[in-house]
């Protein structure tokens, strides 16, 4: 399993990407000033840092006892970026709605174009991670199905 340093070096480049990625993509798209976006990002992004070190350690966990490893199959990697996005989703609405002074369904139509975004997000940049960052257990296993 992933070590905290290296846990804590993949939930901060995750959110530093997206942060650049998605700020001005979200201004533009929902014509919002760029600061609002950037607080709703921000906020955003340290919740679902505390939430992606908490979620990937227990996925992993789950994952090491049912397969005896952490290394995730194609199948696993979709499960793994959707279980995460619906988890904040549920934790982001309120806030968004509030911030921005917006209905609750205004929110969550963002909140889920977001989720959207994230999803294929999560799953390129983890896939990536993994990639870049492989941990020795995974050159004697093969992945699970």
């Amino acid at each position: 399993m992933r070590s905290p340093l290296d846990r804590l070096r993949h939930a901060l480049s995750f959110e530093i990407i997206a942060l650049i990625i998605v700020v001005p993509l979200g201004a533009l798209i929902f014509g919002f000033p760029m600061q609002d976006i950037g607080v709703v990002g921000v906020v955003s992004a340290t919740l679902a840092t505390l939430w992606n070190l908490v979620y990937n350690y227990g996925f992993d966990l789950i994952l090491k006892r049912r397969s005896g490893t952490t290394q995730k199959t194609p199948r696993q990697r979709v499960l793994h970026a959707v279980l995460f996005e619906a988890g904040l989703l549920l934790v982001l609405l309120p806030f968004i709605a509030w911030y921005l002074g917006i209905s609750l369904w205004t929110a969550f139509v963002m909140d889920i174009s977001f989720a959207g975004f994230y999803l294929v997000y999560a799953l390129a940049f983890n896939w990536l991670y993994d990639w870049l960052f492989p941990l020795p257990e995974w050159s004697t296993q093969p992945a699970a199905e």
